[in-house]
């Protein structure tokens, strides 16, 4: 039952998480550690995005998006619904739960938050980005900004983890270099970076979960 699931993983969130280590195994070689990242010149913009699991078929599904065409390093890119914290958002956790409502249409009384994944640093953009994992029991019908979000994929949360997605290939990063990247493959997008590396995290997460029929 999704319930049940959900008990577990919030459970399961307030626990140690696999953090670094399971973020980097998705990360591009060029990527340096949040603690090597710290001891520099280190003053980093704060922002969230919302990993938002709900029931759907005989399955738990999530939701991701593509951005938008802009002048900008994330231009076009697959991510969770997110941005950066505002001066109006009492915390990080307003903060995903404002702009998933602003991207694609989702209100936050519809959703509970039950904890967050490992922070991430974008370094091209100065962003220290919180992950938070919220559900919705129902799904609701999404509306999309048509000036932020391109297009809205719902995606299997089970098939994260299918191996036969993990791929690497040659990936144009923002210092203008084709890098060696380690990417996710989903309905023919490519999935990296940050986005790629809180879904390596979230696999670990959701593969100790003992999973029951739905």
């Amino acid at each position: 039952m999704f319930r049940n699931f959900v008990s577990q993983l919030e459970s399961r969130l307030g626990e140690e998480l696999p953090g670094e280590q399971a973020q980097f195994s998705m990360a591009p070689i060029t990527r340096k550690r949040l603690v090597d990242v710290s001891s520099e010149n280190y003053n980093p913009k704060q922002s969230a995005v919302l990993i938002l699991l709900f029931p759907e078929g005989n399955s738990i599904h999530t939701i991701l998006i593509q951005r938008g065409k802009y002048e900008g390093v994330h231009s076009g890119q697959i991510a969770f619904p997110g941005g950066q914290l505002d001066e109006s958002d009492l915390d990080l956790k307003q903060t995903a739960l404002r702009e998933t409502a602003e991207e694609i249409g989702l209100l936050p009384q519809n959703i509970s938050v039950i904890g967050s994944l490992t922070d991430i640093y974008i370094t091209p953009s100065n962003f220290l980005v919180r992950p938070f994992v919220g559900v919705m029991y129902q799904k609701y019908d999404f509306i999309r900004d048509a000036n932020e979000v391109d297009k809205i994929i719902t995606v299997d949360l089970f098939a994260l983890n299918n191996k036969n997605i993990r791929k690497e290939k040659l990936i144009l990063h923002s210092g203008g270099n084709k890098v060696k990247t380690p990417y996710f493959e989903i309905e023919g997008l490519t999935i990296w970076g940050a986005t790629a590396m809180m879904i390596s995290e979230l696999n670990e997460v959701v593969a100790k979960i003992k999973i029951t029929s739905f």
